[in-house]
């Protein structure tokens, strides 16, 4: 197991963060660090992504920082001069996979049927996003068609929240859960780090009751 795929192993949770304004990823990186969290994935969803990792790698030390919705080769080179340490897509796209081997930076591509998974496996991955979790059967679906697969670990997205977290971190084969809930928009843009800080405390409230 990878050093990433160990730390996200201990924290089981990866906050998905969304920053409009650049001044917004330090104080959300150091709320979620606050609140027990040491990882974000930054989502290639607006112009400051790639110098928000830089921001968060550079001021908030210790942290494991990704790439999210990373759609081509750009953003991964983007992310990458960022200092970004994984990269996630929403879907497997074969230069982002290819180009993030040849980089030598851990790579997480969305799947949703077993000719995904196959595909993802053709490719040399074993750990992939389960994408859009919810939407497509949540976890009685991913039970189902990760069966087949025993050597692939999966981090499920999509509609997860503090109210079925627990049901998907009970499964075998899930890793560990991403989402926004703790991260959500609308705190981002109040300011409200505080109960970032609170959200993200109650997250490993339910991760640490899985594991006594």
């Amino acid at each position: 197991m990878s050093d990433i795929n160990q730390i996200l192993a201990r924290y089981r949770v990866v906050p998905t963060v969304s920053v409009d304004k650049l001044e917004q990823a330090v104080p959300v990186a150091q709320a979620l660090v606050a609140g027990g969290i040491p990882i974000a994935e930054v989502l290639f969803r607006s112009g400051v992504a790639g110098a928000a990792i830089r921001r968060i790698v550079t001021d908030v030390p210790g942290m494991l920082v990704g790439a999210g919705t990373v759609l081509n080769v750009a953003q991964v080179d983007e992310a990458i001069d960022a200092g970004a340490q994984f990269v996630v897509s929403p879907g497997i796209d074969h230069a982002i996979v290819k180009h993030c081997h040849k980089q030598g930076v851990l790579v997480i591509p969305g799947v949703m049927t077993p000719t995904e998974i196959t595909i993802a496996i053709d490719l040399g991955l074993r750990l992939l996003k389960f994408f859009p979790a919810e939407a497509i059967g949540g976890k009685t679906l991913l039970r189902a068609i990760s069966a087949p697969f025993s050597q692939i670990d999966f981090i499920p997205t999509g509609g997860i929240g503090p109210d079925n977290l627990s049901g998907y971190l009970e499964s075998d084969c899930v890793l560990a859960c991403g989402g926004s809930w703790m991260v959500r928009p609308d705190l981002v843009e109040a300011g409200r780090f505080e109960e970032i800080e609170t959200l993200s405390r109650q997250s490993m409230s339910v991760v640490e009751s899985l594991s006594r």
